[in-house]
This record gives C-alpha cells, sequence and structure tokens, in this order.
C-alpha cells in the first residue's frame, strides 16, 4: 500500500471470464462488496469504457459521517475485458473527487483460478480532498473482504 493506493490480491478459483461477468453487472457489484455500504444498482450490463450505472448506497454503514443513503453514477474508467476493469463515482459532491475502484485479473498457471487484485486510488483527489484527511474511505479489510466474497459469489455460480 502506498499513501495513496490500496491493493490486495487473492487467487480465485475461477477463470477469468466468470469472475470479470461480476464485475460487469451492477447487481454483482451489490453482491460482493464487503463495505456494507452498496445496497442496490441500476443498469445494464458494463461493456466499454464510458458506461455508468447507479448505485444506491448507506454511509451508515461505514460509521463515519453521517451522511444516510443517496445515490452514485459509477462511471468505466478502464475495460478490457477479462482482464481489468477500472471506475469512478460520481455522488453528491460536484464536481467528482476523482478516486477510482478497480480490479486486474490474471490467470494462474493451474488453468483454473485467476489472481484478482483490488485497488482504490485516490493519487488524483484535489487537495481540499488531500487536506480533509478523509482518505482512505474503504479500508484495507474491506477490499479483502470483498475478495472473499468475490471468490464465493462464484464458486456457488453468479448470477443464478
Amino acid at each position: 500500500m502506498t499513501s495513496e493506493r490500496i491493493e490486495v490480491q487473492r487467487t480465485i478459483r475461477a477463470d477469468p471470464a466468470s469472475i470479470f461477468a461480476v464485475l460487469c453487472d451492477p447487481q454483482g457489484h451489490v453482491a460482493i462488496d464487503g463495505s456494507g455500504m452498496l445496497m442496490g444498482a441500476d443498469g445494464e450490463l458494463v461493456t466499454a469504457t464510458g458506461d455508468e450505472f447507479v448505485v444506491h448506497m448507506d454511509r451508515e454503514a461505514l460509521g463515519d459521517l453521517p451522511m444516510g443513503q443517496y445515490d452514485v453514477t459509477v462511471t468505466i474508467k478502464t475495460f478490457v475485458p477479462q482482464r481489468e476493469i477500472a471506475w469512478t463515482i460520481l455522488g453528491t459532491v460536484r464536481p467528482p473527487i476523482g478516486h477510482v475502484y478497480g480490479y486486474r485479473i490474471e490467470p494462474a498457471d493451474d488453468g483454473h483460478s485467476s489472481l484478482v487484485t483490488s485497488y482504490y486510488d485516490w493519487s488524483d483527489i484535489g487537495p481540499t480532498w488531500r487536506q480533509a484527511g478523509i482518505f482512505p474511505v474503504i479500508a484495507e479489510g474491506s477490499l479483502k473482504a470483498t475478495l472473499g466474497i468475490h471468490a464465493r459469489t462464484v464458486a456457488r455460480g453468479y448470477p443464478r
């Protein structure tokens, strides 16, 4: 971890296509969320950079700020099928803060698994946000939990 980026990894016993499919589905993000903030989503499957969907959030799950329930728009910033997906969010704050969430997926040598890296990068946030001292918003433990839930989700066969 650097002072402006968190990366966690986990080997998931699934092929890259299965793992990536969860990440292309707005409901998949809700299904694997380890932070407890994602409550629901609206939108179509992601197929390209620039695609967007809405996520219904509840910040009370973090217990840090009294923001309650609100919506964010997820905009896909990086889209490399079965290899990498990343996005920024636009929420109640305008202009957008500039933090990025994403995943890199690499097939493992065993032919049955994938090494999945979840990352959270706030290196492009503005000085006002940097001085506020609220980053990272999501803890490393939440990213690790999300990877564990992701592993369980694809093992059960997502979607059902």
